[in-house]
């Protein structure tokens, strides 16, 4: 049987061989501590490898101050990175301001918070999971100390404006926060030209990075105004017993997982080299075929926009009708070896929006090694199973 990998929402797969040749050199290599040795040369090269992923990641994202590496903190993934900015954050009596399209990574520290006294607003996004830039503007009437959201959904695709959020937030002076899981690596974000406190990422999807990376891109004067998540050893002013302040330890305490982020390194080198332009327009070209595809299909319900160029990223999610996704998605891979994921992707709110709570949808999305030949045979295969029942 074929193998057909199409979750590459969840996480990209295959990586390009320099990510796992990366990891390998390190562990088989390198594998010195950074910050923690006597200054050897192994010591030095971790200590390179950590830099230079920082500097990669300012310089994708537009970092603040021309790219300066110290405003960024490596952490463990996105959920990670937001659990850092929304706790270090937020206080009892605060107010903030989130969508109806948001993962559990934003949706679950937030309601935890909420119950510590935080005040929690989720405006509501239309059918087709866009949120109507009025929304904020009203919602920001009422003094709001923070907003995060989500760049684009991670059930179907659809993009947020980000570049009108940034305005209207700082027009009312509110620091916005960005998660930008889903789109990381395909579209062009500068986090100092919009003035975005904090930017989310994570480094094993449109990176191509290993699982267990990821960071945050920091206004300085935004991270000034967090606390630490986790204190501890952070290799630098051994001598205190409180937290450094300092960037980028006062967010990274204790043993990084260097691996990791060699592999990660390698993947923004590999990013930088391909161009996150050529991945784009060929996700997006795999992406209309599928959806095309999809939409011929007997009973088919795709969910959010399709077919009239609102901005989105290749993420199809769909129900067919009489059709339970679950099986529908273990046919799939029991009988063509193709994976999907079915559910409700961590993202109840997204589905209650879209209509599809609680059963959820069936969730496609093509990568960058997919080709035209395996989205056919998708489709194929799909109507294929959709015929059986009818």
């Amino acid at each position: 049987m074929r193998h057909i990998y199409l979750n590459n929402a969840a996480t990209t797969w295959p990586k390009p061989q320099e990510v796992p040749q990366a990891v390998f050199d390190f562990m088989t290599r390198a594998g010195a501590n950074a910050a923690r040795g006597s200054a050897s040369e192994r010591d030095l090269k971790s200590l390179d490898i950590v830099f230079t992923a920082r500097a990669r990641a300012a310089k994708l994202f537009g970092g603040y101050a021309k790219a300066n590496a110290k405003y960024v903190t490596l952490t463990s993934n996105v959920t990670h990175s937001l659990n850092i900015v929304l706790r270090g954050f937020l206080k009892p009596g605060m107010r903030a301001v989130t969508t109806s399209m948001e993962h559990n990574s934003v949706v679950r520290p937030l309601r935890e918070l909420q119950e510590q006294g935080v005040l929690v607003d989720v405006l509501q996004c239309s059918l087709r999971g866009y949120l109507p830039s009025k929304s904020l503007s009203e919602a920001l009437l009422e003094k709001t100390d923070l907003v995060v959201m989500t760049h684009c959904s991670n059930v179907c695709g659809s993009v947020q404006p980000i570049e009108e959020a940034a305005e209207i937030c700082a027009r009312r002076g509110v620091p916005l926060v960005v998660d930008c899981a889903q789109t990381g690596g395909l579209l062009p974000i500068d986090v100092q030209e919009l003035g975005i406190a904090a930017l989310c990422f994570t480094g094993h999807k449109g990176l191509f990075g290993p699982q267990g990376t990821g960071g945050i891109i920091w206004n300085p004067e935004f991270a000034e105004r967090c606390a630490p998540l986790i204190t501890g050893g952070t290799g630098s002013l051994s001598h205190e017993e409180t937290q450094p302040t300092l960037m980028p330890d006062k967010f990274e305490a204790g043993t990084p997982n260097l691996p990791a982020i060699a592999g990660l390194d390698a993947a923004l080198e590999w990013l930088e080299k391909t161009g996150i332009t050529a991945i784009a327009a060929k996700e997006e070209q795999l992406g209309r075929r599928l959806e095309e595809g999809l939409l011929s299909i007997k009973g088919m319900r795709l969910l959010g926009a399709a077919g009239d160029g609102t901005p989105r990223l290749p993420v199809y999610a769909f129900n067919v009708d009489g059709m339970d996704n679950g099986t529908l998605a273990r046919d799939l891979s029991d009988q063509y070896g193709i994976e999907s994921r079915p559910g409700l992707h961590c993202s109840p709110l997204a589905h209650r929006t879209l209509g599809t709570f609680p059963e959820g949808a069936l969730r496609l999305s093509p990568g960058y090694f997919n080709t035209e030949e395996e989205i056919d045979y998708t489709v194929q295969s799909i109507s294929e199973l959709v015929n059986r029942r009818l």
